[in-house]
């Protein structure tokens, strides 16, 4: 049994520029390569979204319900980072 599956993909020109140019600097061996290595990094981009809603977002949620007190109002964060990027301009 075969470990790999051809596709046919449509990009649009800019994309497939790209992809050729990328091929024709010798940075890849192959459009596929490119294609390949674009899939890898959109999975460790999805892998490293995942572990942080698990693993800081749903806490800090979690924290936040359990304890309203916790919690900023929109108004005071807003003052807070106005006030801040103001000392440091």
């Amino acid at each position: 049994m075969r470990s790999t599956q051809q596709f046919s993909i449509t990009l649009p020109n800019e994309m497939a520029k790209l992809v050729r140019s990328k091929v024709i600097s010798g940075e890849y061996a192959s459009e596929s390569e490119v294609i390949r290595d674009g899939l890898r990094t959109l999975l460790a981009r999805d892998k490293a979204i995942e572990a942080w809603l698990k693993n800081e977002v749903a806490p800090a949620y979690d924290a936040i319900q359990a304890d309203p007190k916790r919690g900023l109002a929109a108004g005071d964060v807003r003052a807070a980072l106005a006030a801040e990027h103001k000392r440091t301009r």
